[in-house]
């Protein structure tokens, strides 16, 4: 009895270190696949949309962007 519940509590701490390892490589890949977005970023969508933005405006819409985020 003992032993049983002693490799089910083993088998657990195995399957949250394997999913902790396992969701860090997944996140990790995922940003680098897509960065998140940055000022630079904002200014050269804004600049292709036909007008240079102020520095005012990029931190605007950077404010907007992190507080839906």
């Amino acid at each position: 009895m003992w032993g049983d519940i002693l490799l089910v509590i083993i088998g657990l701490l195995i399957g949250l270190v394997i999913g902790f390892f396992l969701s860090r490589y997944v996140m990790k890949r995922y940003m680098k696949k897509n960065p998140p977005i940055n000022e630079k970023m904002i200014e050269v969508m804004m600049s292709s949309m036909g007008r240079k933005p102020s520095q005012k405006q990029v931190r605007q819409v950077m404010n907007q962007m992190n507080r839906y985020m």
